[in-house]
């Protein structure tokens, strides 16, 4: 059976792995646990094609353990059972290694069927994931690993692998040579979005598609490279970390007043067909980062966010880009998120009293006999509609939640208000 190029070039030593130098350089954690020979419970957290897997398998034919591999995605109980019934035979004396790819996979008691084996060390757990581990994966094997980050590779680092590839590859051949343009290697890295396999297999589908010239060169152009990857494609999980990374990207660009990035994470959104996800989130940011900055943002917002909807792909990128421009370059206010937080908290953790009687409801027989809106003061009968009372509860009758934001429209406001509040010599 034919190797994938991907699996032929797969790396046997650690030296043979382009990127994590955070983690797999000289003297970093996972090269001396590996030059230790002791090895731990590890989670691999990253993307895919970024080496988990490779260096799982490194580990392992290091290790002096019986070896054993699972997919989570269509192992089952019965595959664990299998491996802890040989725990106590001989092939399982010195322990066991098990690799589990895309653990996430695993529901809660599936995972919990290991904890036994791997808390009185007959298991060492090497596992690996896609998915953010601390929503996936269950606490109790949480505390017993350690947990790597793997990252996306950068475009040095896939050249040198997809180089490395080519000259696998024309070892293989006998008659054949395969030339890759820089130019092409270029586009193979820049298309990859860090993920080395992805990359790898367009460059496999580009020598095994293009026939050699006279001179039995496979020449592997830019043109060549661009038809045989075709599209470009984001990860992007919309019940996944992406999802949420790049809502908060999108969030926190807009929110730093810097309409270009946050015209760039609209796109990627956009590219991943999530309407209802930027309509949202263009609403939330209306509120809670413009605000009483510029109070008609949220209306202008609406309105556009309704046009989106209503288009529906490819229009609707028209108006949600302009409601993304628009709140990039508004002024900024987070007063009301703050104040409306604030009280909210404070009813977790306060003593609150009573409504004060002045306000509590008196359109029945017999609140006055009780002290309802007794003393209460109509506003709208006093000049500028104010009237000055008490309508905090008593016991937090001192407290401040609204503090206007150092914006044209809130300092004008509060300018207002001050005056109206501290004139001196008034009827109030």
């Amino acid at each position: 059976m034919r190797k994938p190029l991907a699996e032929k070039i797969r790396p046997e030593e650690l030296s043979e792995v382009y990127g994590q130098k955070h983690i797999l350089g000289e003297n970093k954690i996972l090269n001396r646990i590996l030059k230790s020979g002791i090895i731990n419970n590890m989670i691999f957290y990253g993307p895919p094609g970024v080496g988990k897997t490779t260096v799982a398998n490194i580990i392992a034919n290091k290790a002096n353990k019986k070896f054993y591999k699972l997919n989570a995605t269509n192992a089952s109980l019965k595959d664990i059972q299998k491996i802890t019934e040989e725990l106590d035979t001989f092939i399982g004396r010195d322990g066991v290694l098990l690799y589990l790819d895309e653990i996430q996979n695993f529901n809660k008691k599936q995972q919990q069927s290991l904890l036994e084996y791997i808390e009185d060390g007959r298991i060492t757990l090497i596992a690996s994931t896609t998915e953010n581990p601390y929503h996936y994966i269950f606490k109790a094997l949480l505390s017993r690993s350690t947990i790597f980050e793997f990252k996306e590779l950068d475009n040095d680092d896939i050249k040198k692998a997809l180089k490395r590839a080519v000259e696998i590859q024309n070892k293989e051949f006998e008659t054949f040579k395969v030339i890759v343009e820089d130019d092409a290697y270029e586009y193979f890295s820049n298309i990859s979005n860090g993920d080395v396999r992805k990359s790898l297999n367009a460059i496999e589908i580009a020598i095994n598609s293009t026939n050699p010239n006279k001179e039995g060169i496979i020449n592997i152009t830019t043109e060549v490279a661009k038809d045989s990857s075709q599209l470009k494609v984001f990860g992007y999980d919309k019940n996944g970390d992406d999802h949420y990374d790049i809502l908060s990207a999108f969030q926190k660009s807009i929110r730093g007043s810097d309409p270009d990035a946050a015209i760039h994470y609209l796109a990627r959104l956009i590219k991943a067909g999530d309407l209802i996800s930027i309509c949202r989130r263009l609403q939330v940011i209306a509120s809670e980062d413009i605000g009483l900055a510029y109070p008609q943002g949220a209306s202008i917002v609406k309105a556009l966010v309704d046009s989106a909807r209503e288009l529906g792909f490819p229009e609707a990128r028209i108006p949600l880009a302009e409601a993304t421009i628009l709140l990039s370059t508004s002024p900024k206010s987070n007063s009301a998120i703050v104040a409306i937080d604030s009280a909210l908290k404070d009813l977790d953790t306060k003593k609150i009293s009573e409504v004060p009687k002045l306000l509590k409801d008196a359109h029945y027989n017999g609140a006055k006999n009780l002290g309802r809106g007794v003393e209460y003061k109509y506003p709208h009968n006093f000049k500028n509609s104010y009237v000055k009372q008490d309508y905090m509860p008593e016991s937090i009758k001192d407290e401040k939640y609204y503090n206007p934001g150092n914006n044209k429209f809130e300092r004008a406001i509060s300018e207002y208000w001050r005056e109206i509040k501290i004139k001196k010599n008034n009827e109030y």
